[in-house]
């Protein structure tokens, strides 16, 4: 028995939280789930949209489903509160980030059959850097008419994601890393993240190494999605092109993404909450329910997590169900109901 903290979230989030859940229940894995309240839902209950604990409960258990939060009504920032210390973040997904060390964002990206037309080869996983870069959110208005922000690189956050990724390179059988950087514009930042993952990578024989400049990556991902394996990216660019390769594949409904630290995991979608089209049952929840399978994948299911993505690809290539975003009329739960009903007879 897996006990997994589960974050239900906002908007549509409740609606893809249920359909990720059967879909999970349904793969063979045993699951005990521990409701972990953030967001806007926590709010009338906690005055906070991230209590304490909540935060007690991931970081007990190690290993989170999160839906998506409406981040926007929390610009005011996060507070939290605990052993007598108080913490600010920007936002609640800023918060859960530094609150549980997550430092690697894990978006695999995953043409599918004819949704993703010309781009149904695209198999790439971006590994895009989360606790520094412009995020870091240190900004000062200089004076009326100027403001600047701080891009904060350093060597040891590199060097940390870039052995990140090749673990997973070779756990996956992938066998290329490529750096994505601005290094020949900003020599010092951009240059360290380069010599750092650089210097990793040479402790790999068994991986090919290849850098590329941001805006030349986005090109060739475009033209040349076969060029690109595993993606090792600061945290700007890494956010950009995850929503590029995404769109190239054919939705933003279908990208899973995962937030990984030394101690615990946090799994969700790369969408956002769509509080316009919440309670419709009109929401896409493959993105949530992937991200499940990235999280059976860490707690050693992997054969479950086998059975949810062979679901999932028989599903979308047969046609019959699917939302709105992808061009059908099917209904959030019965999607999640065929994705279970094609796990009883696909084989792994």
């Amino acid at each position: 028995m897996h006990d997994v903290a589960i974050i239900r979230g906002d908007g549509i989030g409740p609606e893809i939280s249920d359909a990720a859940q059967s879909v999970l229940e349904a793969s063979g894995a045993e699951i005990r789930w521990h409701d972990a309240p953030a967001g806007m839902a926590a709010m009338p209950r906690f005055q906070t949209a991230l209590p304490w604990s909540s935060l007690e409960i991931m970081h007990r258990l190690g290993v989170v489903l999160k839906a998506p939060l409406i981040a926007e009504r929390c610009s005011g920032g996060v507070t939290v509160e605990a052993d007598g210390e108080t913490r600010h973040h920007p936002s609640v997904n800023n918060a859960l980030r530094r609150e549980l060390s997550l430092f690697v964002n894990v978006r695999p990206v995953r043409g599918v059959g004819r949704l993703s037309g010309r781009y149904a080869s695209l198999d790439a996983v971006i590994m895009r850097e989360v606790t520094e870069d412009m995020y870091c959110g240190i900004e000062r208005q200089v004076d009326d008419d100027t403001a600047e922000a701080v891009k904060r690189i350093t060597g040891r956050a590199s060097r940390r994601i870039a052995r990140f990724s090749c673990d997973y390179a070779m756990r996956f059988g992938r066998g290329k890393i490529t750096a994505i950087h601005k290094a020949n514009v900003l020599h010092l930042t951009d240059g360290l993240f380069l010599k750092s993952v650089r210097s990793v990578v040479e402790g790999y024989p068994g991986l090919e190494f290849d850098e590329q400049a941001i805006d030349a990556a986005c090109y060739l991902l475009v033209k040349k999605p076969e060029m690109f394996d595993v993606m090792v990216l600061p945290n700007q660019y890494g956010d950009i092109i995850s929503d590029l390769a995404a769109g190239l594949a054919g939705s933003l409904g279908l990208a899973p993404g995962a937030n990984i630290g030394e101690r615990c995991a946090m799994f969700e979608a790369a969408h956002g909450a769509a509080p316009d089209i919440a309670g419709q049952g009109a929401a896409n929840p493959i993105g949530l329910i992937l991200s499940g399978a990235l999280l059976l994948d860490h707690i050693g299911e992997g054969a479950a997590a086998r059975r949810v993505r062979a679901g999932v690809s028989e599903v979308l290539s047969d046609g019959r169900f699917l939302t709105p975003d992808l061009g059908g009329s099917c209904t959030t739960a019965a999607l999640a109901q065929a994705i279970c009903a094609a796990m009883d007879v696909v084989s792994v």
